[in-house]
Formats: structure tokens, C-alpha cells, sequence
């Protein structure tokens, strides 16, 4: 009898079921494997991402030096000539002592004055750089980024720039009346409640509590 005729070697074809089953087994492995690309690591912040290019800045800035100078050898003398190296890449209008708009916080017209990098981007960048200096290795006591010649440079470029532009720097006060006000309210009602527990006080008790507490936060 023919092959081509008989119905059961029709009906038995074991490809469909032999390239199927691996197939759908590879999809399901892949789809399984796929949490892995969860494991690898986040995207740098902001300020990381802005701190490495600062600090590939400074070691391009040492490179080319001349002489060239390693990071060993670096001072805070070297810190303050790289920032009036950044002066010539600033933005920021700083009227000359003769200009007419010296002080002048809105000049109604352009001057020949410099532009500069404006104090509160260096003081952003020394504070980064000094970061990256001790996560490179350093350590904290021969950083040339918190070297006291730094702070002084800082503090006279913010006072510069102030009487230049009109423009007061004020440091933001920090709340910490408010903060400490809060703090012992809480250790006061605490208090409170431990005694009346404590000593089975009552309403009154408790109210001369608070009352001798309040009065004390309040000298």
C-alpha cells in the first residue's frame, strides 16, 4: 500500500510538535533571564555626572601646565591660579572700579568691563572638587581644595563682585530656633505624660508640668 495513502503516516508527523517545543521553551527562558538587566547599575546624579567633569577638568588643567604638575604636588596656590584660568570661560559682568556702572546692580547700557566666573559657580565648584580630591584617595588634611589661601580667595572675589555689581551676597538663615522650639515641645509633652503615669496624676499634674516646663523654654 502507498504511503501518500495511508491515513495514519498522515496523522503521525512529529516536526510540528519536535521545532515547536523548543521554541516556546527559549522564549520562556528569555523572558525569566530578562530581570538581570535590572541588576545593573543606576545612572550617575546630576552632581556626580558634574563632579566627574570637573575633576577630569582639573587633571587636564594639571596636564597641561607648565611645567606639568601631578596631584601630589598640587596647592592651594594652584587651586586659586586654576579658577582665574576659568575666568576667561565666565558669564558674568564684572564692572571695573572706573566704569560708571561700578555698583550699579541694573547698568542701562553695555560697558567694556571683564566677564567672570561668578563667585557662587566657584564656591559650587571648589565644594565639588574637594569631594572628588578624598574619593580619589586624598586625604582630608593635604586637600589643596580646603587649604585656608582658598577660602580667603572666595571670600575676597564674593566681596568684590558684591560692591561690583551692587549686589549683597547674604548667607540664608538657618531655622534652627524654630527646629529646637519643636524638639523640646515634644520632650516636654513626653516628659509630662511619664510623670502622670508614674506619679497617677491627674489632669491638674499634668498641666503644672507643662506649665513649669513652658516657663523654662521660655527664659
Amino acid at each position: 500500500m502507498d504511503s501518500a495513502t495511508n491515513p495514519n503516516i498522515i496523522k503521525k508527523d512529529p516536526v510540528p510538535v519536535t521545532v515547536s517545543a523548543p521554541s516556546s521553551t527559549g522564549i520562556q527562558q528569555g523572558v525569566g533571564e530578562s530581570p538581570s538587566s535590572s541588576t545593573s547599575p543606576a545612572a550617575p546624579s546630576r552632581y556626580e555626572s558634574q563632579k566627574r567633569r570637573d575633576w577630569n577638568t582639573f587633571l587636564q588643567y594639571l596636564k597641561n601646565h607648565k611645567p606639568p604638575l601631578t596631584l601630589a604636588r598640587c596647592s592651594g596656590a594652584h587651586v586659586i591660579e586654576f579658577l582665574k584660568y576659568l575666568d576667561q570661560f565666565g558669564k558674568t559682568k564684572v564692572h571695573m572700579t572706573g566704569c560708571p556702572y561700578f555698583g550699579h546692580p541694573n547698568p542701562p547700557g553695555p560697558c567694556s568691563c571683564p566677564l567672570k566666573q561668578a563667585w557662587g559657580s566657584l564656591d559650587a565648584l571648589i565644594g565639588r572638587l574637594r569631594a572628588a580630591y578624598e574619593e580619589s584617595g586624598g586625604r582630608p588634611e593635604s586637600n589643596p581644595f580646603a587649604a585656608r589661601a582658598v577660602r580667603i580667595y572666595l571670600r575676597e572675589v564674593r566681596e568684590g563682585q558684591a560692591r561690583a555689581r551692587g549686589i549683597p551676597y547674604e548667607k540664608k538663615k538657618r531655622k534652627r530656633p524654630s527646629v529646637t522650639t519643636s524638639a523640646v515641645g515634644v520632650n516636654v509633652s513626653a516628659v509630662a505624660a511619664t510623670q502622670a503615669v508614674d506619679y497617677g496624676g491627674g489632669s491638674g499634674g499634668t498641666v503644672g508640668n507643662l506649665g513649669t516646663a513652658t516657663t523654662s523654654t521660655s527664659l
